[in-house]
């Protein structure tokens, strides 16, 4: 749980600690990276809750102050055939957005039970399970969804004001993680506009995995399965082939080497390039999503801003021989959320 350290003091001024591990441990590899004086790439998730997102907003400032680059893993800001549709909707092509539609649903992750006797701690710091505590990696919902909230925040070029949403289990589930399977949350922007995320991961269901924006002039889809860089303007409303009105230019560089050239770039000719504020907020947005749809509560940015929840207090603390954040029960199932009683925020 030390080895950061130890990696990081390895580094020399200019070198780039990779920070790649579960949500719950960036704030504090970040921090150490950026008291050490060098720069950064961090994946997503950037946070697990609220009190995440503030030390990463934190550490994001001191970096500016010791100019040191961070870049953030939400790689399809460095899309450019985004970019370009991005800039189309800036120029007014599609007229006032009005709605945008993000979808990621597939055939589920589902956990078997905790095998009693195990360290807790480190079976659920193992492959395939981080992902399936909210303690350690912010849920399923806001690892695979984070990328298409971020996009949505990106086409309506602010923040949301508020979110609600529902979710739950399917009927005879055997899930023993602290996931729901459903997840559906309608954002409201400033202006009124909406965004609706719909995560769902369930066998033998239709799937789909895209961004679409409604115009007051038009339709766009933004991004197609598996992050696609596919988007395009239609004629109208009509979200069909044949509709067609407008592609982006093939991409030359994938946006996984855009954004590490935009990094490098930065640290060789020291240009300001600092990611961490963008992707936390964008992070934050969506754990206010995912805080919505666990407590049944319409949530607002204000009080997800002012919010410093955590879900372990201790993390910067853990050992091998800690306790686990979060207990199973008899039966090895784990505690997952109750609209109506769960707060997260």
């Amino acid at each position: 749980f030390d080895a950061f350290r130890h990696a990081i003091d390895c580094l020399r001024p200019g070198d780039v600690a990779m920070l790649t591990t579960h949500a719950a441990f960036r704030a504090p590899h970040l921090e150490y990276a950026v008291e050490k004086g060098v720069n950064v790439f961090m994946e997503k998730d950037f946070a697990a809750d609220p009190g995440g997102v503030k030390r990463i907003l934190r550490a994001g400032e001191a970096a500016d102050k010791k100019n040191l680059k961070i870049a953030a893993g939400l790689m399809c800001r460095h899309s450019s055939a985004r970019q370009a549709l991005i800039q189309k909707i800036r120029d007014g092509a599609m007229g006032d957005i009005q709605l945008i539609r993000a979808y990621r649903m597939d055939s589920g992750y589902f956990m078997q039970p905790f095998p009693q006797g195990e360290n807790e701690l480190l079976w659920q710091l193992s492959p395939g399970h981080p992902y399936q505590f909210l303690w350690s990696s912010g849920g399923v919902f806001i690892e695979l969804m984070i990328h298409q909230i971020d996009e949505c925040f990106w086409i309506k070029d602010s923040w949301p004001v508020a979110a609600h949403g529902v979710g739950g289990r399917f009927a005879g589930s055997t899930d023993a993680s602290q996931n729901l399977d459903s997840y559906s949350i309608e954002y409201t922007f400033a202006d009124g506009t909406k965004a609706l995320v719909t995560g769902r991961y369930i066998p033998n269901c239709y799937d789909d995995f895209a961004t679409y924006i409604h115009g007051t002039k038009c339709a766009a889809k933004f991004s197609g399965n598996i992050h696609a860089p596919n988007g395009c303007l239609y004629k109208d409303q009509r979200i069909e082939p044949a509709n067609i009105a407008w592609r982006p230019a093939k991409e030359t560089v994938n946006p996984w080497q855009a954004e590490w050239d935009v990094l490098l770039s930065a640290i060789r000719n020291d240009k300001p390039h600092n990611e961490a504020r963008r992707a936390a907020l964008s992070n934050l947005g969506a754990i206010m999503g995912r805080a919505a749809v666990h407590s049944g509560k319409l949530i607002t940015w204000d009080e997800a801003m002012a919010s410093d929840f955590p879900f372990s207090s201790n993390v910067d603390a853990l050992t091998a021989s800690s306790p686990a954040p979060v207990q199973a029960d008899a039966q090895g199932r784990y505690p997952a959320p109750i609209p109506g009683k769960t707060v997260e925020t």
